[in-house]
């Protein structure tokens, strides 16, 4: 039993706020981490369960026979592969080390620009209020500052946008005579309709100046596994990523998982399939509250702007957790216009989206009449 140093719900929201996880452990509705819960099944709890002494008292297999892992799930050869403790990982190694001057749309996630030394980002602000990105004009902007890493998340996070996989090839095409690398960020992408077909990884031999970064934690639900991985036809750009990781960084149960997954792949894409239709729901139950801007999700979250009438994002969110123990993002720490009128609301089961835009629309409605 967890032993909780709050005795209030609202010290309980100070103290979850300032957290980066084990939230199952503060009993609350989270609609925050963005993550498949209808993956992965039981049965590979089981084998875990199964097999823990192996996993517990044995080392894993290194980086070489990881890639090989990864490569039999996505069909590549293991040389393009570069195994990470989370995306996380794999980021802080480029953006801390490798890149000299890094480039990345805003509002994006945070950790590119934060693993980043400072004065090796540009951060170039998505059109307005549209959070379009404009490929000539980004191509423009990283030519200009003279970037050697560029990078694009698709879908976006927060704004849940995709980038079509044309134009991140005109992109990919515009950089790479100024050699550029564009690291196009795929965490989300299985969340998209036909994710096979405006995936860049199998177009990735093509371009010398493409490298795909996935967080595993999204589309496996797996966040406390901690996988992800980079693909690149790069051979200089994955040796100079691999020599950035140790020998022992992916754990024996994040290995288990690898060899189990070749197994599940209808269970994943039955799974991502529930998670549209649950995400699909919650955007037309969201559009429907009077004020509010809903943009259309490619991935498993919906980004909104409050009603004029509604309190803060910040106030709005902290009262929604006192008072329905459901915890939201707002979007207070991202760099955009008006950010402290936008939430990152995470899609989960149907019944629960009922629950929580119920609760969000009292909540909002209780601050219009104090107002």
């Amino acid at each position: 039993m967890t032993q909780n140093n709050y005795k209030t719900q609202s010290e309980k929201y100070e103290l979850v706020s300032k957290q980066h996880g084990g939230y199952y452990r503060h009993n609350f509705t989270d609609y925050a981490y963005l993550y498949n819960l209808y993956f992965p099944p039981e049965d590979v709890l089981t084998n875990f369960k199964d097999q823990i002494h192996d996993i517990i008292l044995n080392y894993p297999v290194a980086q070489d026979a990881l890639a090989g892992l990864v490569g039999k799930i996505i069909g590549q050869p293991a040389e393009r592969i570069v195994v990470g403790n989370g995306a996380a990982e794999l980021i802080k190694i480029v953006s801390g080390h490798i890149s000299d001057k890094l480039i990345v749309p805003v509002p994006s996630f945070n950790e590119y620009a934060n693993a980043a030394p400072s004065g090796k980002v540009v951060e170039f602000p998505l059109e307005f209020p549209s959070f379009k990105l404009d490929i000539n004009k980004f191509a423009a902007e990283a030519i200009r500052v003279k970037a050697d890493v560029a990078v694009v998340v698709t879908p976006n996070n927060p704004t849940s946008l995709l980038v079509s996989k044309h134009d991140l090839i005109r992109l990919a095409k515009k950089l790479e005579t100024n050699n550029c690398m564009l690291i196009i960020d795929e965490s989300f992408l299985d969340f998209a309709e036909n994710p096979d077909l405006i995936s860049m990884e199998q177009e990735i031999e093509q371009h010398q100046n493409v490298t795909i970064f996935k967080s595993m934690s999204k589309a496996y639900g797996i966040c406390g596994l901690r996988l992800g991985y980079m693909l690149t036809a790069n051979s200089q750009f994955a040796e100079a990523v691999r020599n950035g990781v140790h020998i022992w960084n992916i754990n024996g149960f994040a290995e288990e998982f690898l060899r189990l997954l070749p197994n599940y792949k209808q269970e994943l894409i039955a799974s991502c399939k529930q998670v549209r239709t649950d995400r699909d729901s919650l955007y037309k139950k969201l559009c429907a509250i009077e004020g509010m801007t809903a943009f259309k999700p490619d991935a498993n979250f919906i980004f909104c702007r409050l009603p004029d009438y509604a309190q803060s994002a910040p106030e709005i969110t902290k009262k929604l957790f006192i008072e329905h123990n459901m915890y939201i993002k707002d979007c207070a720490g991202k760099t955009q216009p008006d950010s402290d009128r936008y939430l990152r609301i995470a899609s989960r089961t149907e019944t629960e989206n009922c629950k929580l835009v119920e609760a969000l629309t009292q909540v909002m409605d209780l601050t219009n009449r104090q107002a």
